[in-house]
């Protein structure tokens, strides 16, 4: 029991402060947007989500906007520091920036694979394979040379692919420009409360003209983020520091008038010390040791090192637009925990009582290299039809190494027990992909759209093992194959000039994959799918001073991906359905000039709608993670100074309800409390020096993100470790540009 108990833990695959939510339009300076008058938020941002320029109030899905230049106002730093401010998000934390999990709309992922698609531009990141543990490390990007945001609700299966069931969170990098030279430079100071150092960062960038029709730009970036939790074990103060470092490059080319290549290349490193984690007593929920301490007995670092390039190439023929997008993209995380109280403890039963409680660390190590391409044609113009193709391709290789040391309370290593576990998962994953849409003007107001995509998939792995915990040498091989179709249908009805009705249906898909070659365990588990249907408006009011988004949706999810364990080896199975259904709610509003006033609410009930026994979960329960209700409130406030100079003050309030952790039934089940937030920023400037100071968490609240109940190797909780919030957070940059 103790090694079937160890193999399904080892084997199994196991906006911002002040963002007026997805209608933040008022950041003239994005890419394609048009100027407007500081009274009036009315078709501003022209995005690409749909793989095509679009003002956002035209396109039929639900979605939102937060600019770069307000994510750097409000000193955020990684996805947690800003997704409550979006309806219907829910981000997870491991600990620190990068481990990190995404939920959208209730589908949480369950499983061994990710639920939200993450793109940098046009080109995906994370694993397709149940094996590369992608849920866990979401694409995690510090807001530096980011354009934008954006975030889209409900699956997009049909033009991204794999994987995004829940939505797609795309980050849009800024471009080159070849009319001018500039450059930008800022350093930073911040504060973090029960922190006894100060942080600091600084970045730049700079945009340098090569022609009338070309241009290169580089930034860089660095910050150095203080520890704020306390080792009462160790006595260790402050462990948890964090250092985050990168950069990019871009290259504009521009030969000839209707083609254009756009080139860059961007890393970023992430080192944390220690997690930003408490240990909580597992029956009262409570601190152990008081407010922001911590009892790990090894130290747990984290580091995770992100290598991204890519080519577009844009090709202007004048019946169409084609575009071939090329990535490559590598990225490595390295985890380790303190499985002291999880598997130390057992080492008396492993060996007959010969071998006293010991020490035991777990090393997770993943390697991704990802390659991508795109061919896509897009019909120019504005006619009545209106169409798109396109071919995708990528291939991926992972591994998925684990390693789990057994020593004595002084280190040293016990003979015939360490290594306890040494684990390696090899995966390989190839896609070939075809897709398409259209949409079609009936009348003036009225328009249908429609489209599909088909794909095929194949893939490898092998389950390479030795060591007591998982009893002793295994070697499984398996491959698999399979073809997915998604599709989208979608009307959009222009009730009036300002205001149009849209409905929608849309399916997406996880892969399924290769399982363990084990009698009873299906030799692969299949895709798990799902169809979302959607009704919603848009609408701006009030002589443009007013815009709203609303949308109801019911998302029915069947064939459940799910961990299982058969004769001690973990593998995965096809369980059976859930359904999220839900409420956002979205609204900007520019009373007089200078000031914008925001407010967005999600409200998400998704449960499971069937039994699922190997989640100790029932009909009716909760799915985890998935906040019930949230909502944002944000304001903000610029006006024109003397000499030059202006103003800008703001806040935030985010809420974000309670959410369960596994189910009811479960050995691992808890509550998480609802929590709030206050963010505050301000800023003066001159076109050239800025001033600007922000506050993160001002009434300093002790709550957690996220949490996990831990057990040891026996099935008896031990403790609950929950991420915490970030500490209040008070930040001062000066920054200068020309």
């Amino acid at each position: 029991m103790i090694r079937k108990s160890l193999r399904a833990g080892l084997l199994g695959t196991a906006a911002m402060a002040m963002c007026a939510p997805a209608l933040a339009f008022e950041d003239a300076s994005q890419e394609g947007s048009q100027p407007v008058a500081t009274s009036q938020v009315r078709d501003v941002i022209i995005i690409t989500a749909q793989k095509r320029e679009e003002a956002i109030t035209d396109i039929p899905v639900s979605i939102s906007v937060v600019s770069g230049e307000r994510l750097v106002n409000s000193g955020a730093g990684s996805l947690v520091d800003f997704a409550a401010y979006v309806p219907g998000v829910n981000v997870g934390s491991g600990g620190s920036p990068g481990q990190t999990s995404i939920t959208l709309r209730g589908i949480a992922p369950i499983g061994a694979g990710a639920t939200v698609s993450t793109h940098i531009d046009n080109s995906p990141l994370g694993g397709s394979s149940n094996y590369s543990r992608s849920p866990a490390f979401a694409l995690d990007l510090f807001p530096n040379d980011i354009e934008r945001v954006e975030i889209l609700r409900g699956p997009q299966g049909t033009l991204y692919g794999a994987s995004a069931m829940g939505g797609l969170l795309r980050y849009v990098t800024r471009t080159p420009d070849p009319s001018g030279f500039s450059v930008q430079m800022a350093g930073e100071m911040f504060s973090l409360a029960d922190a006894s150092s100060l942080g600091y960062g600084a970045r730049g960038r700079v945009n340098v003209p090569l022609a009338d029709n070309a241009a290169f730009s580089a930034s860089l970036f660095t910050r150095e983020t203080p520890g704020y939790v306390d080792n009462t074990f160790t006595g260790e103060n402050d462990q948890n520091e964090l250092t985050q470092t990168g950069g990019r490059v871009a290259l504009f080319l521009e030969p000839a008038s209707n083609f254009t290549i756009n080139l860059s290349a961007m890393f970023q490193d992430i080192d944390s010390a220690n997690n930003g984690q408490v240990y909580l007593d597992p029956v009262t929920l409570e601190t152990i040791d008081g407010p922001r301490t911590t009892r790990n007995i090894i130290a747990e670092p984290f580091a995770k090192r992100e290598r991204y390039y890519a080519a577009r190439l844009n090709w202007d023929l004048g019946f169409a637009d084609f575009a071939s997008i090329t990535s490559f993209s590598n990225t490595q995380n390295r985890q380790d925990t303190d499985a002291s109280r999880i598997f130390g403890t057992i080492f008396p039963l492993l060996t007959g009582g010969a071998v006293p409680e010991g020490l035991s660390e777990f090393n997770l190590f993943l390697d991704l290299e990802k390659y991508t391409q795109e061919f896509r044609l897009t019909s120019a113009g504005d006619g009545r039809w209106q169409w798109l193709i396109g071919a995708f391709y990528t291939n991926e290789e992972s591994e998925n190494r684990q390693f789990v040391s057994a020593t004595d309370m002084a280190g040293n290593i016990i003979p015939g027990l360490h290594p306890a576990a040494v684990v390696s998962l090899p995966s390989s994953y190839e896609e070939y992909a075809v897709f398409g849409n259209a949409s079609f003007d009936l009348t003036d107001r009225l328009t249908i759209g429609f489209g599909g995509r088909l794909a095929r998939n194949e893939q490898d792995f092998a389950q390479i093992s030795d060591g007591a915990l998982v009893g002793g040498a295994t070697n499984f091989t398996g491959e698999s194959s399979e073809d997915v179709f998604t599709y989208m249908l979608n009307a959009t009805f222009d009730l009036t000039d300002q205001t149009m009705l849209y409905g929608r249906i849309a399916s997406g898909y996880r892969p399924g994959g290769p399982n363990v070659a084990l009698l009873g365990m299906p030799p692969q588990v299949d895709a798990d799918r799902l169809v979302n249907y959607e009704v919603g408006v848009k609408s701006d009011f009030w002589d443009g001073r007013a815009l709203i988004e609303a949308t109801a949706y019911w998302i029915e999810w069947e064939d459940i991906q799910l961990s299982s364990v058969i004769g001690g080896v973990g593998g995965l199975i096809n369980g059976d359905t859930a359904r999220s259904r839900g409420i956002e709610f979205q609204a900007v509003v520019a009373p007089t000039d200078g000031l914008r006033l925001g407010f967005n609410a999600g409200l998400t009930d998704a449960e499971l709608t069937a039994d699922a026994p190997d989640l100790s979960g029932v009909d009716g329960d909760r799915l985890p993670g998935v906040p019930r209700y949230n909502y944002a409130l944000t304001a903000d406030y610029d006006w024109t100074l003397q000499n030059g100079w202006d103003a800008r003050v703001g806040g935030g309030v985010r809420w974000v309800g309670d959410r369960n952790v596994s189910y009811p039934a479960s050995a691992t089940y808890m509550v998480l409390d609802s929590y709030h937030s206050v963010d505050v920023n301000a800023e003066v400037s001159n076109g050239a020096w800025s001033l600007r100071g922000y506050v993160r968490n001002l009434t300093d609240e002790d709550v957690y993100v996220s949490g996990t109940r831990m057990t040891n190797a026996l099935g008896a909780p031990v403790f609950v470790m929950a991420t915490l919030l970030q500490p209040r957070t008070v930040g001062l940059v000066l920054s200068v540009s020309r």
